[in-house]
C-alpha cells in the first residue's frame, strides 16, 4: 500500500491500541483550533535549528499533496510557520502540519481550515538562513517519524504507523473496529464489569 487513503476512517484511539504507547504523539503536539478534520497522510519529515524556519518554506513547495508535513522544531521561541505559509501548503493539497514547535497567524490558519497540531502559537517569526536536507528522519512529540510513514490525527492526538507496518495495522484496526461496532453496550458492560472485578478479586480487594 502506498498511500494513506485506509487509514482516514481509522480513529487515533484505534491505532493506538493497535500500536501502543511509542507511536503515540505526546499531549504538547495537539490541534490549535477546536474540532479539526481527521487528517492521514504520508510523513514529508523537516528538521529546522532553533530560531530558524527555511525548511519548512521551503518543504510546502515539495512536498506531494496528501503529504503531513511533520516538522522538527529547533525551539518553541520562534514561529516555524505563519498564515500565509499555511495557505500555500493547504493550497497545494498538503493534508496538515504536525509541528513540535509553533507557529503564528493562528486566526488566519483557523479561519481557513487548514489542520495543524503544534505545540502552541507566538507573534514571533523564525529567520531563513539554515539549509538542510528534507525526508531524513525526525523526532517529533517523542515519536520517531520517517519520510512515508503514515500519520493519523485529530483531536484524539497524533499517531504515527511506520511504513513497514501499514499493511498489517490497518488489517487489525479494521477488525478491531468491527468487533466493537459489532457489541451492544449492554454485552460490553457485562464484559468490563466481569474483568474487573476478576482483577479485584485477585488483587484481595474487598467491598
Amino acid at each position: 500500500m502506498d498511500d494513506a487513503t485506509g487509514f482516514q476512517s481509522i480513529p487515533p484511539t484505534t491505532l493506538a491500541d493497535v500500536l501502543g504507547r511509542e507511536q503515540v504523539m505526546d499531549i504538547g503536539i495537539r490541534p490549535l483550533w477546536p474540532s479539526p478534520p481527521r487528517v492521514a497522510g504520508p510523513a514529508f519529515t523537516v528538521r529546522c535549528p532553533p530560531g530558524d524556519n527555511l525548511m519548512l518554506h521551503a518543504a510546502i513547495h515539495r512536498a506531494e499533496p496528501g503529504s503531513v508535513i511533520v516538522v522538527q522544531a529547533g525551539d518553541v521561541d520562534y514561529a516555524v510557520a505563519g498564515g500565509n505559509v499555511c495557505a500555500v501548503a493547504q493550497r497545494r493539497g498538503i493534508a496538515a502540519f504536525v509541528v513540535d514547535g509553533v507557529i503564528r497567524d493562528l486566526t488566519e490558519v483557523r479561519e481557513s481550515g487548514f489542520p495543524v497540531f503544534a505545540r502552541g502559537v507566538i507573534p514571533i517569526p523564525g529567520v531563513k538562513a539554515a539549509v538542510a536536507p528534507l525526508n531524513q528522519p525526525v523526532r517529533v512529540g517523542g515519536v520517531d517519524v520517517r519520510s512515508g510513514d503514515i500519520v493519523v490525527a485529530d483531536e484524539e492526538g497524533v499517531v504515527v504507523v511506520p511504513h513497514a507496518r501499514q499493511e498489517r495495522v490497518l488489517l487489525d484496526a479494521r477488525a478491531k473496529l468491527a468487533k466493537e461496532a459489532g457489541e451492544s453496550l449492554d454485552a460490553w458492560e457485562a464484559a468490563h464489569r466481569a474483568r474487573i472485578d476478576q482483577i479485584l478479586d485477585a488483587n484481595g480487594f474487598e467491598g
